[in-house]
């Protein structure tokens, strides 16, 4: 499975860029998120592993490339699913920003994930986009 997200943001590259990367962020705008801890490697480079915990899940971060503002791609390990996500920022004006965030999941682990994925794709589309929408309403929010 895989599909695109895009947002536009009223910030300046630059800043939207630092924000993304700032793991003391995470818990501004995605739900559920309490920690972030590096596992390996250096903190926002590639090759970097972390562990993610969120309320209902944990899973594993490696930075496959960080080339931003351009890109970064990471890779997200769940025990009952495996994606990656390929992040751009594109410059529109001196301050605005369109970020767009492309998921694929390449991995389902279990019979009652796979029937959610077959049954309902459009529940992963929204909630990346929701955590899109809730980005933009931080960076803005805080001129960071």
């Amino acid at each position: 499975m895989k599909f695109t997200c895009a947002i536009d943001i009223n910030t300046n590259i630059k800043s939207v860029s630092e924000a993304f990367l700032n793991p003391d962020n995470l818990k501004h705008y995605q739900d559920g998120f309490k920690s972030k801890t590096l596992i390996s490697g250096s903190t926002g480079h590639e090759g970097a592993k972390s562990k993610m915990v969120y309320e209902k899940l944990e899973l594993i971060e490696t930075i496959i490339k960080n080339d931003l503002p351009n890109e970064f791609i990471g890779l997200y390990e769940h025990k009952h699913m495996t994606n990656t996500m390929t992040v751009r920022f594109k410059e529109l004006d001196a301050n605005k920003t369109r970020y767009t965030s492309l998921i694929e999941y390449t991995k389902f682990n279990g019979f009652v994930i796979k029937i959610i994925a077959k049954l309902f794709p459009g529940m992963f589309k929204k909630q990346v986009q929701k955590w899109l929408n809730q980005f933009k309403i931080f960076v803005e929010s805080e001129n960071v």
